[in-house]
């Protein structure tokens, strides 16, 4: 579909950022700048099940998106009729299944369910797991769809029966909203499902025959100038300043935390810590195949990402504070900025919710050893933020060869902005500078820039720079010792998990 974009003065954009934890909504100028007061902000909680399951509700994410579009709108007041576009951001892997009248009949899956954990090794074994990853950019694993969907099409065959369309919250979200049952997934959500060949841009026809699943049940691939315009009446009456304004197809929230950040080119390294974490670089083309233990999917037609994602980052800080009871804030801050790294004696293995990059073993369990009568809750704290930085590390290694030997980490995601004690743990583990984000809304930021380009208001990604903050440069000491610290790690997980 073509832009049509009305004209106005003194343009804004909306940006929608739909994550594991939030939905936010938030209005950005012409330059890329959050606009003061423009911001709603939904949070909500997963689902989780003893069995490693991660569900959210599709239609109470619907009512969180359209309740956060309406608070924003209301603060904008009249300046609301200068948004001129919106741009979607979203999380990764999320599945979802609907019926003819396009109602939901499953759950929204999130990346951080491991259930179908057996099913990957089953589909690795039989399509090879070497060559599914070369050929999608995708590891065989429970977090992406192929797994999935063979789970679902076994464990709950009436839903998946029912099911006439399967996709992501990103095009579900379309679709209601505008009635538009062609709606596309776009390139970078389709890229990171592991059901599309990115040699030929294309859902693999293997894949899909193995598990059972019919290409017409899924959504066509699109790029970001697919825009949807129009609203359906209910949606119209309801935002009368987005009737007619394109929106843009969703954006894998990693990309767009890339563009928001500021890490347009390859000497900077995108860091992001909010529920989970990743360590990520925009590049040129596709990445397939992708490096060993690392994932390559795409911007748009243009920009692929490689990197690695871990299922651990704000929700293990989470799950210590809260299991040890201990407080947040600045006086905690002050104690974790003063303990020596790795003086605890713990090695620790932080799955908590089995693991990605760079393994890729989704029904690994977490592990702590060392444990003596004088280890106190801060040690264990201390040593589960420096596990997550040495994973980390691993997924640097992996990239070296994409990066130059001066790039730079420029972290964001509030788990790593609320801790300046974690970033300096995680350059020490990493051996590289780490420059805190500026832009405290980077997954939003990026959508909006994307929403600008797309509309011909930003000629380049470049002519908006990002805020920086901090920078905090690696003590070689430091680094030597996280270097061991990580040994030990690796260490531990062969003699644990070894195949």
């Amino acid at each position: 579909m073509a832009l049509e974009v009305p004209h106005v003065t003194a343009s804004l954009v909306l940006a929608l950022d739909i994550g594991t934890s939030s939905v936010r909504a938030v209005l950005f100028d012409e330059a890329g700048r959050q606009v003061d007061g423009g911001l709603a902000d939904r949070p909500h909680a997963p689902d989780v099940t003893p069995d490693g399951g991660a569900e959210l509700d599709p239609g109470a994410l619907l009512s969180r998106t359209a309740a956060a579009i309406d608070e924003v709108l209301v603060a904008a007041g009249g300046r609301a009729t200068a948004i001129r576009a919106v741009g979607l951001a979203t999380f990764w892997h999320g599945l979802m299944g609907t019926d003819a009248a396009d109602t939901p009949v499953t759950p929204l899956y999130l990346w951080a369910d491991v259930r179908a954990s057996a099913h990957a090794a089953r589909l690795a074994e039989r399509l090879g797991a070497d060559a599914l990853h070369a050929r999608t950019g995708c590891p065989v694993h429970a977090s992406f769809l192929p797994a999935k969907l063979l789970w679902l099409g076994e464990t709950r065959p009436d839903p998946f029966r029912r099911a006439a369309w399967w996709g992501s919250f990103g095009e579900w979200l379309h679709r209601r909203l505008f009635g538009r049952p062609d709606a596309p997934a776009s390139l970078s959500m389709a890229s990171a499902t592991g059901l599309l060949d990115q040699t030929t841009g294309r859902w693999d026809e293997t894949i899909l025959g193995a598990i059972g699943l019919d290409p017409r049940r899924l959504s066509p691939i699109g790029d970001l100038d697919n825009v949807s315009q129009g609203l359906a009446p209910e949606w119209a009456r309801r935002w009368p300043p987005l009737a007619r304004v394109p929106w843009l197809p969703a954006v894998g929230d990693g990309a767009t935390g890339q563009i928001g950040s500021g890490c347009t080119s390859s000497d900077r390294i995108a860091l992001n810590v909010g529920t989970s974490s990743a360590l990520r670089v925009l590049v040129d083309g596709p990445v397939v195949p992708p490096p060993p233990g690392l994932f390559g999917y795409r911007l748009d037609g243009r920009q692929g990402v490689v990197g690695g994602a871990l299922n651990e980052g704000g929700n293990v800080v989470a799950w210590a504070r809260e299991t040890f009871r201990l407080p947040a804030g600045a006086e905690m801050e002050a104690v974790l900025e003063r303990l020596p790294p790795d003086a605890h004696g713990l090695t620790v293995l932080p799955w908590l919710m089995g693991e990605r990059a760079p393994g890729w073993r989704g029904d690994l369990t977490g592990t702590i050893t060392g444990l003596s009568l004088a280890t106190r809750p801060i040690d264990l704290l201390h040593a589960l933020m420096e596990a997550v930085a040495l994973r980390l590390a691993l997924v640097e290694e992996r990239l070296e060869r994409r990066v130059p030997p001066e790039a730079v980490v420029v972290a964001s995601g509030g788990a790593m902005l609320a801790s300046p004690a974690w970033r300096r743990i995680v350059a020490d583990a990493l051996g590289r500078p780490v420059v805190a984000s500026g832009e405290p809304e980077a997954s939003a930021r990026g959508a909006a820039l994307l929403a600008l380009r797309e509309t011909g208001l930003l000629s380049s990604l470049q002519h908006a720079p990002a805020r920086l903050g901090a920078r905090l440069d690696p003590e070689p000491a430091r680094h030597a010792t996280y270097r061991a610290a990580r040994d030990r790690q690796q260490a531990l997980d062969e003699r644990l998990f070894a195949r």
